[in-house]
């Protein structure tokens, strides 16, 4: 049974339908990529399946729920953690207090909230600066930050949108290793611009335009479609 599934997903803002009739199945223990054009709908969608704001029709279901009305914070109890594209930290508070709010979404026992923060902080490499403001990051190190926010509320699906936007090529390698060992511990809904990087860690690719699905399937199939080539690949 699929993690979390859209059903027939209808958003429209004005006369602007910007997710038409979208259908998704997210396995678990997977990594599954959302990919497409700017303006395709990709926003739009993860922003309804995390709850930011809701359809106007069609169903979402998590391990078998119906969470189509459910609020964001409901939804991150139930196991959905967001990242955003912007990096959303607060500046003048430490690293550590940064993910300690965070971890209180999800744990309520401090000693295995201190346990959560401990391993978050370790998995993305922010242990040894714990005590600096998060504001004194360099932006990439930012990123990282806010994948821990993420990793610390132990979610069973963290989406991330946009990970390696406006980093440069090591940086983009250190993500793409992170990417490959989160799989081992949730399952990680992905959008990204970056085709290397979506290739190297996506099982499943979706490819949105003009806010309907245009292709799904592996990694090879999506490369190969000639619909998708025309639409987004270029070739």
């Amino acid at each position: 049974m699929p993690l979390l599934e859209a059903h027939g997903l209808i958003k429209s803002f004005g006369g602007l339908r910007a997710t038409d009739t979208v259908d998704l199945a997210v396995e678990p223990g997977t990594v599954h990529a959302l990919i497409g054009p700017n303006g395709a709908g990709k926003s739009t969608l993860v922003n309804l399946l995390s709850g930011r704001i809701l359809p106007d029709a069609g169903r979402i279901v998590l391990q078998g729920q119906d969470i189509s009305k459910a609020p964001a914070y409901r939804r991150v109890q139930m196991g959905i953690a967001y990242t955003f594209q912007i990096t959303s930290v607060f500046p003048n508070m430490t690293i550590e207090a940064n993910v300690e709010l965070a971890a209180m979404a999800r744990h309520k026992a401090r000693d295995a909230m201190a346990q959560a923060v401990d391993h978050a902080l370790e998995t993305v490499g922010l242990s040894d600066r714990r005590q600096q403001l998060a504001g004194d990051l360099a932006y990439g190190h930012q990123r990282l930050l806010e994948i821990a926010l993420g990793i610390v509320q132990k979610p069973s699906l963290l989406i991330l949108d946009e990970p390696t936007q406006g980093l440069g090529d090591a940086e983009v390698q250190w993500f793409v290793d992170l990417l490959k060992s989160l799989r081992s511990e949730t399952t990680l809904l992905l959008i990204e611009h970056n085709m290397d990087v979506v290739m190297a860690v996506a099982d499943t690719i979706t490819v949105l335009q003009f806010g309907r699905v245009l292709a799904s399937g592996d990694p090879e199939s999506i490369q190969s479609n000639a619909a998708v080539q025309s639409a987004y690949l270029g070739g």
